[in-house]
């Protein structure tokens, strides 16, 4: 079923829908004609709202959870209201300076994430999520460590003292001496480099013949490369922060839906593809429900925009998962800060 357009709605029937939704993001409970009749500017009796609550049903944008409660918006409801009706507010003074303090704390990149992913969490009330590509780290030294007659370790050490350690597949009859002979080339050749360009230099100066290797060394040094290259530059980084949120008093009644998102949360990847896929455009991205797959079992809404350096460039995404009943007009104007103050940090 599609969203039917606002304008299919009568002056009366977006009033209530409006009222109908609005209580039911600030509660979590169905709400009734009589509640809705207490509404100032409505003065509509019970049976007249009833009515046009009703017609709201038929369209698909409410439904009854138990025959004589109140109505609650679908997702579908959910989705004309948000892309339509909903009043967005801004991030109070102390919202913003509580992420930005957070991005502004100095130290490496990926603990300001951490940090202002932990905040957005807070101050949403829903797990935070970031996703930026792989920071690419420079190198300082290679080294090969024999494991066998047909294996080595290449250990890459880069200038942040990280270590990375890949098991490397040797052709036969491959000589001890070769594995220094590559490892000094590396090292002397390759340091300072990012591992890209440490890259493009070696297919530079194979493709020419100018590097001092023999067939041994030579091959060593391409498969050294390639091992890293494989997943190196493409995998990113994931953060999720405050799941435990999600776990409040509101859920109570609810434990299996939040059982079952937790479940969810611990599919890293599936995550990272999610949010992936929002990169894309400018706008916001707001997945409720079902309308995203990895979610739908646990009826959880996502809220994702896009992190752009100045120049246009696309370096991460920052988003929110949390109950479809979300307060979307807090929540998506804050995601959207967020991603403008990591966007200064990342660029």
């Amino acid at each position: 079923m599609t969203t039917p357009p606002i304008t299919e709605l009568t002056d009366r029937a977006r009033d209530i829908f409006r009222v109908v939704v609005e209580s039911y993001l600030d509660a979590g409970q169905p709400v009734g004609s009589r509640t809705i009749s207490r509404v100032a500017g409505l003065n509509l009796s019970p049976a007249s709202i009833r009515n046009v609550m009703q017609d709201l049903e038929e369209f698909g944008l409410l439904a009854a959870p138990h025959t004589s409660a109140g109505r609650m918006p679908t997702e579908l409801g959910l989705r004309l209201f948000v892309d339509g009706m909903m009043r967005a507010s801004e991030p109070s003074a102390e919202e913003r300076a509580a992420i930005e303090s957070r991005a502004g704390g100095g130290g490496p990149v990926e603990e300001a994430l951490a940090s202002t992913t932990a905040a957005l969490s807070g101050l949403s009330a829903c797990a935070g999520m970031v996703l930026v590509p792989k920071a690419e780290r420079v190198l300082r030294q290679f080294g090969f460590v024999p494991l066998g007659q047909d294996r080595a370790l290449a250990v890459l050490v880069g200038e942040d003292g990280s270590v990375e350690n890949r098991v490397v597949e040797l052709p036969p009859g491959m000589p001890v001496a070769a594995l220094e002979q590559a490892a000094n080339y590396l090292t002397a050749t390759l340091g300072g480099l990012t591992l890209s360009e440490a890259r493009a230099r070696v297919e530079r100066e194979l493709r020419a013949e100018r590097a001092a290797l023999d067939d041994a060394a030579r091959a060593l040094v391409e498969r050294g490369l390639a091992v890293w290259s494989q997943d190196g530059d493409d995998r990113p980084v994931l953060i999720v922060r405050g799941q435990a949120r999600l776990i409040d008093s509101a859920a109570a009644d609810d434990l299996d839906r939040v059982s079952q998102l937790l479940d969810e949360l611990e599919g890293k990847e599936e995550i990272a593809r999610l949010l992936d896929s929002a990169r894309e455009g400018e706008a916001t991205r707001i997945f409720i429900g079902s309308e995203n797959k990895l979610f739908a079992l646990s009826g959880s809404s996502v809220i994702a925009k896009p992190v752009r350096a100045l120049d246009g460039r696309v370096v991460g995404v920052v988003g929110v998962i949390g109950p479809t009943r979300l307060n979307y007009a807090r929540v998506v104007p804050m995601v959207d800060f967020t991603a403008a103050t990591l966007a200064r940090l990342l660029a």
